[in-house]
C-alpha cells in the first residue's frame, strides 16, 4: 500500500504550556497516516518543555536559545524536518480529526499549487470566521490584508457562503500548509519581520515565483487568537503598521511603489492622529515608530531573493479598489458585498 504525502505538523511554542494542555490531543488525534508533530520552543520560561516530555514522549521537541518569533524560530525549526508538507500550526488551534487530508488532496492536483489554509472559525464563537484569515486572505491595491469572512475587525458569521476552494493572495500563518521544497526555495519567512505579515510576504513572494495558493473550507480548525500579542497591543500594533511597508517594498514594481507608500503613509498618520485624539498615545507612538523604523531599513534592509516584480492586479486574490473607501466609506461590512462571489 502506497503512503500519502509525508506531513510535518510544526507548532511554534512560546511560554504556550496552557494551550498546548488544551489543544494537542486534537492534533495528535488528527487521522493522516503519514504524519509527525513537532513543537519547536522560543525559549519558553513556563514548564512547556517538560510537560510535553511527561505527556507526549513523541513529539519531537526543537529547542531554541532565545525567542526568535514567528519568522525566524519556524526557519530555523524547518531546517532539520524533513516532510513533504509542512503545516505551520498555531498553539492556540483545535484541529477536528479529518482536517489534514481535504487540504493535502486539493494540493497534490497541482504541482503549482504550493501553499493552502483550512477554514479559520473562532473557538469561542464556532459559528463565526476568526479574525486570523478566516476563509483565506486578500489584499487590496494599497497593501491593507482582508479575507473572506473578515473585512478590518468585523467578521462574519459562517453560514456556507464561503464554501467552495478559491485562490486567494495569502493564508493565515494560523494554519498554514505549504510544500517544503517551495518555502525552502523561497528561503522561508523573512526574519527582519519577527511576526505579523511575514506569511503575506511569504505568499507575495510565492506568487512572484509563479506559485498559486488556495483557501480549502473542506477543511476546518478552530483558532483563539491573539494568544501572544493581543489585539491592540502596542508592540503588535508597531509590528503591522511596520511590516506592511516593508512588504510593499519587497514585493511592488518600483513604479507602483513610488506612489503606493506616500500614500499609506498619509493613511496611516491618520489612523495615528484619530488615535492620540482618542487618547490612546500609545497607539500614537507604535505607529510613527513604526514609520522611523520602515525608513531605517530602506537604507540597510535586505530585499532577499530576486523575483520578477508582478503588477498587483495580475495576481489572484487582489482587490483592485481600496478596502478602506469601500468598508468606512460606502459601508461595505463583508467581503461578499465588496467584491462579489470570487469563485
Amino acid at each position: 500500500m502506497t503512503l500519502p504525502p509525508s506531513v510535518a505538523i510544526v507548532i511554534l511554542n512560546w511560554n504556550g504550556k496552557n494551550f498546548l494542555e488544551k489543544f494537542l490531543p486534537s492534533v495528535m488525534a488528527s487521522a493522516y497516516e503519514n504524519l509527525s508533530v513537532i513543537v519547536a520552543d522560543n525559549a519558553s520560561t513556563d514548564d512547556s518543555v517538560s510537560f510535553l516530555q511527561q505527556n507526549y514522549p513523541t513529539i519531537k521537541i526543537v529547542l531554541h536559545p532565545a525567542n526568535e518569533g514567528f519568522a525566524k524560530g519556524y526557519n530555523s525549526a524547518l531546517k532539520s524536518v524533513l516532510a513533504d508538507y509542512y503545516i505551520l500550526l498555531n498553539s492556540d488551534v483545535e484541529v477536528v480529526p479529518g482536517w489534514i487530508s481535504p487540504v493535502i488532496s486539493l494540493m497534490e492536483k497541482d504541482e503549482k499549487t504550493a501553499i493552502c489554509q483550512p477554514k479559520i472559525l473562532s473557538f469561542t464563537q464556532k459559528d463565526q470566521f476568526e479574525y486570523a484569515g478566516a476563509c483565506g486572505g486578500w489584499i487590496d491595491r494599497l497593501g491593507y490584508p482582508f479575507a473572506r469572512g473578515r473585512v478590518f475587525d468585523s467578521c462574519e458569521k459562517d453560514t456556507g457562503q464561503y464554501d467552495h476552494s478559491s485562490e486567494i493572495f495569502w493564508a493565515t500563518g494560523a494554519a498554514l500548509f505549504i510544500k517544503s521544497k517551495v518555502f525552502h526555495e523561497l528561503n522561508g519567512f523573512d526574519e527582519y519581520f519577527f511576526a505579523h505579515q511575514e506569511e503575506i510576504d511569504l505568499c507575495w513572494r510565492a506568487h512572484r515565483a509563479g506559485y498559486k495558493i488556495y483557501a480549502a473550507p473542506a477543511s476546518m480548525v478552530y483558532h483563539v487568537g491573539g494568544g501572544t500579542l493581543p489585539v491592540g497591543n502596542r508592540k503588535k500594533v508597531y509590528l503591522n503598521f511596520r511590516n506592511n511597508l516593508v512588504m510593499l517594498s519587497k514585493n511592488l514594481p518600483f513604479y507602483e511603489l513610488v506612489w503606493k507608500i506616500p500614500v499609506r503613509i498619509i493613511l496611516d498618520n491618520v489612523v495615528a492622529f484619530q488615535a492620540l485624539l482618542k487618547g490612546k498615545g500609545s497607539i500614537f507612538i507604535s505607529i510613527e515608530s513604526a514609520h522611523l523604523h520602515f525608513i531605517k531599513w530602506i537604507f540597510t534592509g535586505k530585499r532577499g531573493k530576486k523575483l520578477p516584480k508582478i503588477k498587483m492586479k495580475r495576481m489572484k486574490g487582489v482587490y483592485d479598489g481600496s478596502i478602506v473607501w469601500a468598508h468606512f466609506i460606502n459601508k461595505k461590512k463583508t467581503f461578499s458585498e465588496i467584491i462579489g462571489d470570487k469563485k
